[in-house]
């Protein structure tokens, strides 16, 4: 017998593996789609936490602004209709220009107690003067010192 002689399926064998061949190419299409389909869910999903990102970031931009300029904190109200307070005018145009749909929707700043905060100090240590008595004008003073090398 020779090896590159070919023995015939018998005839309820043909095209088996003709069929057998389609359904693994068919599983194997439906596994590439299910991937194609998670790539473009993720694809979405990053593209969301980045505007939302972006927001949180524009958000935090106009409370610094406003911290640094306490007394004037009535000046940033803006209800989103009309032209916006000069204090945020660049502000608002950067929502504008880096959220989706910003022109279209633009943002509202509530203050919701408008009080000037006060910044609390802290009460120093005073100094006793050598009789005895506290000295109202000297506050002790910590000084470090690093050394180099």
């Amino acid at each position: 017998m020779r090896a590159d002689k070919r023995f015939p399926a018998p005839g309820r064998e043909r095209g088996v593996m003709l069929i057998e061949a389609l359904v693994a190419i068919l599983i194997f299409s439906i596994g590439i789609l299910a991937v194609v389909g998670m790539q473009a869910v993720a694809i979405k999903d990053v593209t969301a936490a980045k505007y939302r990102s972006e927001a949180a970031f524009l958000a935090q931009e106009l409370l610094a602004q406003m911290w640094t300029d306490n007394g004037n904190i009535n000046t940033y109200a803006f209800t989103g209709a009309g032209a916006p307070p000069a204090k945020i005018q660049l502000w608002v145009n950067k929502v504008q220009s880096r959220l989706p749909d910003g022109a279209n929707q633009p943002p509202s700043v509530t203050l919701t107690n408008p009080t000037r905060l006060r910044r609390r100090r802290r009460p120093g240590r005073q100094c006793r003067s050598p009789s005895g008595g506290a000295s109202p004008k000297r506050r002790h003073r910590t000084f470090r010192r690093t050394a180099t090398r």
